[in-house]
């Protein structure tokens, strides 16, 4: 069953900086970006996500960094976004990512950053292995 616009989820890495960047985490490029984005999607037309700020997405040499996710979806991490220009890029990405059903836009579809920055795409967890794995912790 895919999931709805509300679980979709947008993780922005906060302290994503270029090599030499600020120390003070609000002043940093991933702490901006997300901070931009927070605004933008509480907009009416604004595609239905929840944001969350995350601590470190690991892709250190490409900042600014987000992940997008939901349950029954595929995960897309996208590297490259600058926080001054990238936040109705995003949007758009979000928009065709929640139209969906399992998170897979066709490449030709997707916003120039996000064919140019895409990181890692993540397949969808089974329904069948969140089982096993409950089943899992519960035997031991």
């Amino acid at each position: 069953m895919p999931s709805s616009h509300e679980e979709i989820c947008l993780h922005v890495c906060v302290t994503c900086r270029q090599a030499g960047g600020p120390d003070d985490r609000e002043l940093r490029p991933g702490a901006i970006l997300h901070r931009a984005l927070t605004e933008a999607l509480t907009h009416p037309d604004a595609p239905k996500v929840r944001v969350e700020a995350v601590e470190c997405l690991s892709v250190c040499k490409r900042p600014c960094t987000i992940a997008v996710s939901g349950p029954g979806r595929w995960t897309y991490i996208y590297g490259d976004l600058n926080p001054d220009t990238s936040v109705e890029t995003i949007l758009d990405g979000l928009r065709r990512y929640a139209a969906t059903a399992d998170g897979l836009v066709p490449w030709r579809e997707r916003p120039e950053a996000f064919r140019k920055g895409v990181v890692a795409r993540i397949p969808p967890l089974r329904q069948t292995t969140r089982l096993n794995i409950a089943a899992e912790r519960l035997t031991s």
